[in-house]
Formats: structure tokens, sequence, C-alpha cells
């Protein structure tokens, strides 16, 4: 899976890299850091994608005292990064083997990112200790809605999730990789980011959606889809 990463495949079906949701993430990941009061100076995104998420934060948390680094695989990615590339953030067209990498963070950022890797699990595990604090954000594509629709196999296809998780397996890979889960909180980007790709069946979908959450936004993660989990850990 990670040639479509590097072979331009991936870019032809994303050319956006999902650069317009995210700010809008950023958003989520500060109010995260901030509600747990979480303090950091150095930032490391793996799997940064065009760069945007660590653009943003660096505009929220604007000072010299902070640094950014993001690592893709992808030429087309950082080729696209690197347009914003100031001294404070800079990115790395690199695959850093965690075993090999002697760099210590305050602060790892994966977003998005391990429903894309085969072997998620020792991904997930080998970078556990290169970071004291880690946010991560995971989409929830296993929901009663995407399994009775039959939809799985297109989010494999149009954004390459070769995993799929509810909420309980999503905290549970990252408890059983050695995390320790500090907090976490559902996002929903199928009501939240609808302008940004408005379609019938999500505008259907978004009426129950939002009346279920009202009760339990874990309850309609579970039915309808459209959400993600961001957990803290450290």
């Amino acid at each position: 899976m990670a040639s479509i990463y590097c072979n331009g495949e991936y870019a032809k079906n994303n050319p956006s890299w999902g650069a317009e949701d995210s700010a809008w993430k950023a958003h989520h990941i500060s109010r995260m850091i901030d509600r747990n009061a979480i303090a950091f100076q150095s930032v490391m995104e793996v799997g940064c994608g065009a760069g945007a998420i660590l653009n943003a934060l660096s505009h929220r948390y604007d000072d010299d005292k902070y640094s950014f680094d993001g690592y893709d695989i992808s030429p087309q990615a950082i080729a696209m990064a690197k347009q914003n590339q100031n001294p404070r953030v800079q990115y790395f067209l690199d695959d850093p083997a965690p075993e090999h990498f002697d760099k210590h963070y305050d602060l790892l950022l994966m977003i998005d990112v391990f429903e894309h890797v085969r072997d998620y699990m020792g991904f997930v595990e080998r970078w556990r200790e290169k970071a004291h604090f880690k946010v991560f954000h995971i989409p929830l594509d296993l929901s009663v809605s995407s399994v009775l629709r039959n939809t799985l196999l297109e989010s494999r296809s149009r954004v390459g999730h070769i995993h799929y998780f509810s909420a309980e397996s999503a905290l549970a890979t990252l408890q059983d990789t050695g995390h320790e889960i500090l907090d976490y909180t559902f996002t929903s980007g199928a009501t939240d980011l609808y302008r940004n790709r408005p379609n019938l069946k999500t505008a259907i979908a978004n009426g129950p959606r939002r009346l279920v959450s009202k009760f339990s936004t874990p309850l309609s993660a579970r039915l309808f889809g459209g959400y993600s989990l961001l957990a803290l850990t450290k």
C-alpha cells in the first residue's frame, strides 16, 4: 500500500491531501492540548501529508520556543508542505524507522495515519517512546451503517484505509500497544465538514446523526459513522 503514496496514485485521487480539513483538525488538537494543560515545545507529526495541520498549529502556538517537524513518505505531499515551510516549521521527505530515530519530542501527532499501515499495531507501539505525549486522530469507519451499506471498501479504494475501527477497538489498539490514555473525545467530520464535501448521502445521514448525538455521541458513531476518535496518550 505504501507505493500509492509515493507513485502519485493517492495524490491523483486526493489532490488537496485533505488540507481543507486541517484547520478543523488543528482546532480540536489544540483544544485537547490546552484542556489537559500539556506543556510542550517540540512537535513531530508522523505522516504529515501536505503539512497544513502543523502550519495551523504553528499559528496557534506562535512563539519561537515552539518547533514543528513533519515527516511523510510522499514526495507529492512534502512538495506541497514545503511551500509553507519556515524556521519553526520544517518538513522532511523521509520514512524514519522509530528504532533508528534518535530524536525525542515533547509531543507526537499521528493524525489519520495508522489505518493506512499494514502492521499498524507494531507501528503504533514502536513510536510510543519517541515522545512524552501523543495525539492520535483515528477515523471510525466501522459502524452499523457502513456494514449494512457495504461501504468499507470505498474508503479502502478512495483514501487507502486498510484497517477499520470502532471507538472501542481504536482505544483498545492504543492500550494494547502500551499507551496510557489520558483523554479522548469524538470529532464529527460528517457534520462539521459537510460544506467541504457536500453530498446527498451525508446530508440524509446527518439528520439522525445529529439527533442521536444529543443523547449519546458514542451511540451515534456506532450507528451512523461519520466520526473520528481524538485521543491523548503518554
